[in-house]
């Protein structure tokens, strides 16, 4: 698959201050890549960099292919920057709005009355289009954000910290518009603070901190590097207590060649932790079925994107 972004060696000084070392990563086309970090690590400087915001002073950066140093004027037209805070104009309208945005984008005519039509109903904004601006609540206005960028249908979307300050419903409706926009086949790249919807949102990651990219990958990668232990959560039922149940699991699976632990964990529950090279763990349902044991909940827990952050970073900043 090809990159749709890629950096190498970047670095950026300010004042003396070093906000990114040498930075490499690269970020494959159609892929959502959560960008975590303390405040001060180098993920706005990053994303405004990627923006042709900012000029790097070590090192490269490439969109789609596209140097955005030599060529910013090329990569502007395939890149939908959304920053932290919003600029807005509190005395238009939101058609109105997205019409001064269309135009600055070059959009004219039938093709831009379509297009505001096409982004407002992405967003769900159609209702909102004869409303003031300076009127809509944060979770509308980090929409109205998001419609802006999707304008001119760019392909890789830079949004940085999109979810601050939204209250829980608002997180929701922005993690499934995020979802949708990777089934339209946009690369995403979201930087965030709210590590759980990361998880949700992406299926890889960055962790940086201190300038320096100290991991990025598919989730599940990052759990294994770490060696976090597999541990399964089963719960069957059988006539009598509880414990019975739990005791009935325990004599099963005692002295099993693929598991290292047990533990009851209360309410008839059993925590089964498996060696961490067995990849297949189907054999656990196997083996209560054939016991006649009847299954009611079997799950295996892993470590959570917050897990995974606070295992690799050590709350520095640059």
């Amino acid at each position: 698959m090809s990159l749709a972004i890629h950096i190498e060696g970047l670095t950026k000084v300010y004042r003396g201050t070093t906000a990114l070392r040498d930075l490499d990563l690269s970020i494959e086309a159609g892929d959502a890549f959560g960008f975590i970090g303390p405040n001060g690590a180098g993920k706005s400087t990053t994303i405004k960099i990627l923006a042709t915001l900012v000029r790097p002073s070590g090192g490269r950066a490439e969109v789609c292919g596209i140097d955005v140093v030599r060529r910013s004027d090329d990569v502007k037209p395939l890149i939908g920057y959304m920053p932290d805070v919003l600029g807005i104009y509190d005395d238009m309208l939101v058609g109105e709005y997205l019409e001064f945005f269309a135009a600055a984008y070059r959009i004219r005519g039938e093709p831009r009355r379509k297009r505001i039509a096409e982004v407002l109903e992405l967003t769900e904004l159609g209702e909102k289009r004869d409303a003031p601006v300076m009127g809509l609540s944060r979770g509308m206005g980090q929409r109205l954000g998001l419609a802006r960028c999707l304008l001119h249908d760019p392909q890789v979307l830079l949004l940085d910290e999109p979810a601050a300050g939204l209250d829980p419903r608002a997180r929701i409706e922005f993690k499934e518009l995020v979802l949708q926009l990777r089934r339209m086949g946009k690369t995403l790249l979201i930087s965030s603070h709210v590590l759980s919807e990361i998880g949700a949102m992406c299926n890889t990651i960055g962790i940086i901190e201190q300038g320096r990219l100290l991991y990025a990958g598919p989730i599940d990668e990052a759990r294994k590097k770490l060696g976090a232990e597999r541990v399964i959560r089963i719960r069957v039922h059988e006539e009598g207590e509880d414990d019975r149940s739990a005791n009935a699991v325990l004599d099963l699976f005692r002295g099993h060649p693929d598991v290292e632990a047990l533990k009851p964990g209360g309410a008839g529950e059993v925590l089964i932790r498996i060696r961490t090279d067995v990849e297949d763990t189907s054999f656990l349902a196997r083996e209560i079925v054939r016991a006649d044991l009847q299954l009611l909940h079997l799950e295996e827990t892993t470590l959570s994107v917050e897990d995974i952050f606070l295992h690799v970073t050590q709350g520095r900043v640059a």
